[in-house]
């Protein structure tokens, strides 16, 4: 593959944020992925601790770590109204989170060739894009879905973790009830927006 092109990358997230990224056994391997996604593909999607993985690795943007672990469904607002990428988001939307690490504004506002395009009061910095728009970072889990966060809550529950309730998520706060799925619709608009403006649209090809 590494002699080849392609139109895009995801590079999605692991649960090993508690770990400095030189401390990841295949960190080494993935930041050679990461370099040559910079001449080898057209648009890379980072999500999660790989958005935090490719900041850090691509612009010196480091982590901090929370107090406590960010779970649950979050509020987020449109920063940049005019920047494809977010194209049909309506001002406030919702999108799941689940981390224990978190990159903040003022770090990524270090860098001029970043932009921040929504955030959450609570959540925090949700997706940055770089000024050639060939690098993006979610910090969340847009492609969660209705039931993935339940499979978590429930997963270390069994485990005997001290981890509380998913924020905004169970109606009620009950967790024998059904969560209501309120982030798809700006989820598909993501992907879609991702796909079309910054994939296929300036994808160079040969008849």
């Amino acid at each position: 593959m590494k002699n080849r092109k392609f139109d895009g990358l995801i590079i999605t997230g692991a649960p090993v944020e508690l770990m400095e990224f030189e401390e990841v056994s295949y960190w080494e391997e993935l930041t050679k992925v990461m370099e040559w996604s910079k001449t080898n593909v057209t648009s890379t999607l980072h999500i999660c601790w790989g958005a935090q993985a490719g900041l850090y690795y691509h612009f010196g943007v480091r982590k901090s770590t929370l107090d406590k672990k960010m779970f649950g469904v979050f509020e987020h607002r449109v920063l940049q109204r005019k920047v494809p990428f977010v194209r049909g988001f309506d001002d406030i939307f919702y999108a799941p989170h689940s981390r224990y690490t978190t990159v903040t504004r003022e770090e990524i506002e270090k860098c001029e060739d970043l932009t921040i395009l929504a955030e959450s009061e609570e959540a925090g910095v949700f997706i940055v894009i770089d000024k050639d728009r060939k690098q993006i970072f979610v910090m969340g889990h847009p492609e969660y879905d209705r039931i993935s966060l339940d499979k978590e809550y429930k997963r270390d529950i069994a485990k005997g973790l001290d981890i509380a309730l998913p924020k905004n998520y169970y109606p009620e706060d009950q967790p024998e009830l059904r969560p209501n799925l309120v982030w798809r619709s700006h989820a598909n608009a993501m992907y879609t927006n991702w796909l079309n403006y910054y994939v296929y649209q300036v994808t160079p090809y040969e008849l």
